[in-house]
């Protein structure tokens, strides 16, 4: 082979291995690509996860509080109802009291 022969068939096997080397290139930065995806699938599943919990537990918070108040509106028409000015004020100190004692 002739010298120019020979170095334009060394550069058409260069350029046909370097396509080689960018179509696996695309092809791993594609494959990368949805493992990426599934993580982050991973993660918003587990962040939804922890947001239901904490949705759940101030549900349950404000069923608690609900059925607190409840209970001191009952206990309020029945001190209404029975007791003397006297023991009213007794019992709006006693709720001040429970009331400091749970902050």
């Amino acid at each position: 082979m002739s010298r120019p022969m020979l170095l334009v068939f060394l550069l058409l096997v260069l350029i046909i291995t370097s396509q080689f080397e960018w179509k696996q290139q695309l092809v791993s930065d594609l494959d990368a690509t949805p493992s990426i995806s599934d993580k982050q699938q991973r993660i918003s599943k587990r962040e939804e996860a922890v947001k239901e919990k904490i949705i759940l537990s101030q549900e349950k918070n404000i069923q608690r509080l609900n059925e607190l108040v409840r209970s001191l509106r009952e206990q309020l028409v029945q001190c209404r109802s029975n007791c003397t000015a006297e023991t009213f004020g007794e019992n709006v100190n006693e709720l001040d009291r429970l009331h400091t004692v749970d902050d």
